[in-house]
C-alpha cells in the first residue's frame, strides 16, 4: 500500500474519532445540564451538580448543610450574612470546623435590595442563585431575576417558610437534584416523613373540643418590653399548631402569614398555651428581651429571659401564664428542612399524655448525629417553671 493511501487511511480514523469524541462530548455536556420546575413554578434550565452556588440567605445552610455534610461550603461562594447575624451560635459551630471556607465567602447582602451586585455574581463565575419564595415578588420588582437571567446565572425559588408542611419535601429534593445529590436528599426526606407521621398520625383524628387554643408570638420580645404583638396566621408555625394538634389563634383572625396584633385581643381570648419564639439575636440587637434559643444556650438563661416575657405588663393575669404552660422554641426551625423537630416538642406540650414516650431532643441529635457536620449543644426550647 502506498504511503498517501496509509497517510489519507489514517487521517480519516483521526477525523473519525475526533467527531465521535466531538458527539459523546456534546453528549455529556448536554446531560450535565437538567431541566427543573421551582417552588414557585418556573422552568429552569440549570447545571447537574453546580459548582458555585449563591444563597439568598445564609440560613438556607440548615439544608445546604445536610447535602453536603463533608464539606457544606464547598459550593457556597456568596450568600446574605443573615446566619452571623441572626443565628450566631450555629455559624460559630461551622466556622470553628471549617474556617478558610467560611472566611472566603462574599457578603452579598439582600439579593432583593440595591447592595446585591449582579456583576460580582459574574466576575465568581455562579452556576446558581438560591432564593425565596416568599420574596418572588420583591426580586421581579427589583429587577434582580431578570438581570441575573440575562446574565446567564439560572435562579431557582424553594420553601421551607411560607408553606413549610407542604413545599419543605419539593424544596429538599430540588436542591438534591440541582447539587447531584440525590441519595443524600432521598434518605432526608424518607427521615423527615417518618418524623412528622409520628405527630400526624396520632393528631390527624382530635376533634376540635380537644385541641388547646394556641397563641405564638413571633419573635417574643424583639421588640421591646412594651410591643405586643406579632404572631403567625395559617402558615410556617401557625400551621406547625395546627399540625401537632392545637388551635393557632392567629389562623382565626387574619389571612396570610403573619400580622401585628393588639394584646386586648388576645387577653380578650385567654388562650390555653403562649409560647414565644426565640433565637440568640443579642448580638445583633444588643437590648433584645427575647429568649436567645440556640447551641450556646444554658437551661438557666433561657428561665431567666422566660421570667422577663411573662413579667411583661399584663402577661401575668393570662390563665396560660398562671398556670405555666407558657414556652418558649427556636425561631430558626421556622426555616428549616428539621422543623419536625419544633412539631414534636409542641405536640408534647399541647397532649402530653398522648405523647409521654416522644423525645424531640433525641430527635433533634439524630439529626446531627446521621445528617449534620456539626454537633449538638445547647437548648432549643424551654417552660416557665
Amino acid at each position: 500500500m502506498k504511503i498517501d493511501s496509509l497517510y489519507k487511511i489514517a487521517v480519516g480514523a483521526a477525523l473519525t474519532v475526533a467527531l465521535i469524541v466531538g458527539i459523546n462530548g456534546t453528549q455529556a455536556q448536554a446531560e450535565d445540564m437538567i431541566t427543573v420546575t421551582d417552588i414557585a413554578g418556573r422552568t429552569v434550565t440549570v447545571k447537574h451538580g453546580v459548582k458555585r452556588v449563591i444563597l439568598g440567605e445564609g440560613r438556607m445552610m440548615y439544608s445546604v448543610g445536610i447535602l453536603d455534610k463533608e464539606d457544606p461550603f464547598q459550593r457556597v461562594v456568596g450568600w446574605k450574612d443573615d446566619l452571623i447575624l441572626y443565628d450566631p451560635d450555629a455559624f460559630r459551630k461551622y466556622q470553628a470546623k471549617f474556617p478558610a471556607q467560611t472566611a472566603a465567602i462574599k457578603n452579598f447582602g439582600s439579593p432583593y435590595a440595591g447592595d446585591f451586585s449582579v456583576e460580582a455574581a459574574i466576575g465568581l463565575n455562579t452556576d446558581l442563585v438560591i432564593l425565596n419564595l416568599g420574596n418572588l415578588f420583591k426580586a421581579k420588582e427589583t429587577g434582580v431575576l431578570e438581570k441575573l437571567e440575562k446574565a446567564g446565572i439560572p435562579v431557582i425559588f424553594i420553601d421551607y417558610r411560607i408553606r413549610p408542611t407542604q413545599n419543605t419535601i419539593p424544596s429538599f429534593l430540588l436542591m438534591g437534584r440541582v447539587f447531584a445529590k440525590e441519595k443524600a436528599a432521598q434518605e432526608f426526606v424518607d427521615f423527615y416523613i417518618k418524623q412528622m407521621r409520628r405527630v400526624t398520625n396520632i393528631v390527624d383524628g382530635y376533634a376540635l373540643e380537644d385541641r388547646p387554643l394556641v397563641f405564638i408570638e413571633n419573635a417574643a420580645g424583639y421588640r421591646g418590653p412594651t410591643f405586643c404583638c406579632n404572631t403567625f396566621g395559617g402558615a410556617n408555625y401557625g400551621k406547625f399548631v395546627d399540625e401537632a394538634g392545637g388551635i393557632n389563634w392567629g389562623t382565626r383572625k387574619f389571612p396570610g402569614f403573619r400580622s401585628d396584633v393588639n394584646f386586648e385581643a388576645i387577653l380578650a381570648d385567654d388562650p390555653d398555651i403562649i409560647i414565644g419564639t426565640g433565637a440568640n439575636w443579642a448580638e445583633a440587637k444588643p437590648d433584645v428581651l427575647s429568649v436567645l434559643l440556640g447551641y450556646d444556650a444554658t437551661k438557666e438563661d433561657v428561665q431567666k429571659s422566660l421570667v422577663v416575657l411573662k413579667n411583661r405588663p399584663g402577661w401575668d393575669t393570662m390563665t396560660a401564664v398562671k398556670k405555666k404552660r407558657f414556652y418558649s422554641i427556636y425561631h430558626q426551625f421556622y426555616n428549616s428542612p428539621y422543623h419536625f423537630v419544633a412539631l414534636q416538642v409542641l405536640a408534647k406540650w399541647f397532649h402530653p399524655e398522648d405523647f409521654a414516650d416522644l423525645d424531640p431532643e433525641a430527635t433533634f441529635t439524630e439529626v446531627h448525629d446521621r445528617f449534620l457536620a456539626i454537633d449538638y449543644s445547647g437548648v432549643f426550647w424551654g417552660k416557665l417553671q
